[in-house]
């Protein structure tokens, strides 16, 4: 939220779609800056309230911002796990609040400001660097906005840059705070080190009865049986439906002779072009070439490099010059051309490899084609099926009922945890994301009745509680071999951190770190290259890196390995103090920190709002839309 409100008005576009402003339309009183309107509100901040469908299209539009930065569709369970509902929620209260403070100080924007901005922006800029209405028509129609909502919404947000603007443009970095930060990001170290291989150093005793039970009286928590759930769960997906759909043959062959280039590989050839500035260059070339001369000879001799002579394997589609492409197409394996003339360039030509094309018969492929034109029914039948369900269950039906009558897979789960276990540990739900319907069936209870659960590829499921098996105490006898794992884990910690101890005692006093590192089992004390706080060298962890950088030189210390199964025993030999700031660094690092000025800057100012204003969550309302609790007012 405060790196959004930093940003401020740095490009248009940007901002609009990464739906801050835009999408909290309704906290800002604009009628018809998107068209069609929800009921309810989330919260209110002083005299504006935060609609239900405000908030429902800010979450969808951070879903999809999400799901393109990671390269895949993040669902909405998954957004709500990451945190994200109580975010958006707070950057409309956010917004609400620093709106509200701008009309309070009467702040206004001039027409004319306001299209010169517009006139000004890249955003709307045509080839020739101009204003382009069909790119500013371009963008709102993509936002899904109205031009009157649309200059609404770029007038109140030059208003609330106006504000932010002039709080964190003035913040200034004291010179002392560049070098404290210079000195924690560019001192470096070296250290000697090595890691106390466990089971050679230490040895735990065999532990009896009595040590056991003692261990295991002392940490029930940890043998404890986890809750289970019983479930009933529905399953719609195209896959399901396709099960019921069937292609004759003729629908498919009737389809495939439309689309049966879609079907054949086409020929490829692997292409070599030297392109010349003209035809006698051409044609002298060529000449060369039948009296014995290299290809590549002659490409050298022309300024060409490999790289740029060969073209790959390549359909003759990929060629945009169709006089080259004929030529190239009409080559005999291993033939140069004679001097083609093309639109742009005249080249000469050499294919090295041929594969010819391939076309797949109807029979070869029927199956391919039924399969599209059922996955093509199914999905248009899919929000058919969804309302069908979903009358069902207005109706009261249970979810064995609407499977019986819909024919969509049904599980009936006798017993499953969090993690998706059935009690002998197998896996207990077999659908694309089992943990979307957990989350729901955990948040749930006996006979309520869940929202349909979104699953990635276009799924859905409903999932009932039948009975929730309380979490109980495992007995003894019954965890006897986990609570010597336990015991023996335990006590081999405990022993090679007393180890760890020593070592480190005994090589501040002087001893060589290599004579200690075979006492601890490892076969030698390794030498770290020079190293910062932000990188870890290998046979380092962050925890030693930590600790290291507390030592004085000469001082040794100890702190756990990567994995935390056992300790790493390093000394700090050399201490370099960070150089002097290049110019490059100190704006690098002067950035950075007018960054966390204005953060802190931003948070206390829009609290501060929150306050004066009065902000209230409607809590029930907001446990409805995202299936938790909101706690405190997010910040």
């Amino acid at each position: 939220m405060l790196d959004a409100l930093r940003r401020g008005s740095t490009g248009l576009v940007a901002k609009l779609l990464f739906a801050l402003l835009v999408l909290s339309f309704a906290i800002w009183g604009v009628a018809d800056v998107f068209r069609g309107w929800g009921q309810g509100s989330l919260a209110k901040v002083g005299d504006h309230e935060i609609k239900v469908q405000d908030y429902q299209r800010a979450f969808q539009n951070e879903i999809n911002l999400l799901s393109q930065q990671a390269g895949r569709r993040i669902t909405a369970e998954q957004a709500h796990a990451f945190g994200l509902d109580n975010r958006v929620l707070a950057r409309l209260i956010a917004w609400s609040a620093v709106e509200q403070h701008a009309n309070n100080l009467d702040l206004a924007l001039s027409d004319a400001a306001l299209i010169e901005g517009l006139q000004t922006d890249d955003a709307f800029k045509g080839p020739d660097g101009k204003f382009n209405r069909f790119a500013f028509e371009n963008v709102i129609e993509r936002l899904g906005l109205t031009e009157r909502g649309f200059l609404q919404l770029r007038r109140r947000d030059e208003l609330r840059e106006q504000l932010t603007s002039a709080l964190i443009n003035g913040a200034a970095v004291p010179p002392a705070s560049l070098e404290l930060m210079n000195a924690w990001r560019n001192e470096t170290r070296i250290a000697e080190h090595f890691t106390i291989d466990a089971d050679k150093a230490v040895t735990v005793p065999e532990p009896d009865e009595a040590k056991l039970k003692a261990a295991y009286e002392a940490n029930k928590s940890s043998f404890m049986a986890p809750e289970y759930r019983k479930l009933q769960l529905l399953l719609l997906s195209v896959d399901e439906i396709k099960k019921s759909i069937v292609i004759s043959d003729d629908e498919a062959k009737k389809v495939y002779e439309e689309t049966k280039e879609s079907y054949n590989t086409p020929e490829r050839r692997r292409l070599q072009q030297i392109a010349f500035k003209d035809k006698a260059a051409a044609e002298a070339a060529k000449k060369a070439l039948d009296g014995g001369k290299s290809f590549a000879d002659v490409a050298k001799e022309a300024g060409a490099k490999d790289s740029d002579i060969d073209l790959g394997l390549i359909t003759k589609n990929r060629l945009i010059d169709p006089k080259i492409a004929d030529a190239a197409f009409s080559l005999q394996k291993d033939k140069v051309s004679d001097p083609v003339e093309g639109r742009f360039t005249t080249v000469l030509l050499r294919v090295t490899d041929i594969q010819p094309a391939v076309n797949r018969t109807f029979d070869e492929v029927k199956g391919e084609v039924k399969d599209k034109l059922a996955s093509k029914q199914a999905e248009g039948q899919l929000q058919t099926v969804l309302d069908q369900v979903e009358d069902q269950r207005s109706a009261g039906k249970s979810l064995k009922e609407i499977a019986d009558a819909t024919k969509l897979k049904f599980f009936d789960i006798a017993e499953v945890d969090r993690s998706n276990k059935a009690p002998d540990g197998q896996p207990a739900i077999f659908i694309n994301d089992p943990n979307a319907v957990l989350q729901t069936a955990f948040a749930s209870g006996v006979g309520v009745e869940n929202d349909v659960v979104e699953l990635p590829g276009g799924s859905y499921a409903w999932v009932d509680v039948l009975d929730v098996i309380a979490s109980k105490q495992k007995p003894f006898d019954a965890v006897k071999e986990d609570v010597k794992k336990f015991y023996v884990t335990k006590e081999r910690a405990t022993l090679v951190s007393e180890l760890a101890a020593k070592l480190v005692e005994r090589a501040d006093k002087g001893e060589a770190m290599s004579a200690l590192a075979k006492e601890a089992g490892a076969e030698k004390a390794d030498t770290t290259p020079a190293f910062n706080r932000s990188t870890t060298p290998q046979g380092m962890s962050k925890d030693a890196v930590a600790r290291a950088f507390t030592l004085a030189k000469g001082k040794a210390g100890s702190a756990p390995d990567a994995n935390d199964k056992t300790r790493i025993v390093f000394k700090v030999t050399e201490i370099t103090p960070a150089p002097a700031l290049s110019d490059a660094q100190r704006t690098t690092i002067t950035a950075d920190l007018k960054n966390q000025i204005a953060d802190e800057v931003l948070s206390e100012y829009v609290l501060a709002l929150q306050k004066n204003l009065g902000a209230h969550i409607f809590q029930d309302e907001f446990r409805k839309v995202t299936g938790a609790g909101a706690g405190e007012i997010p910040q």
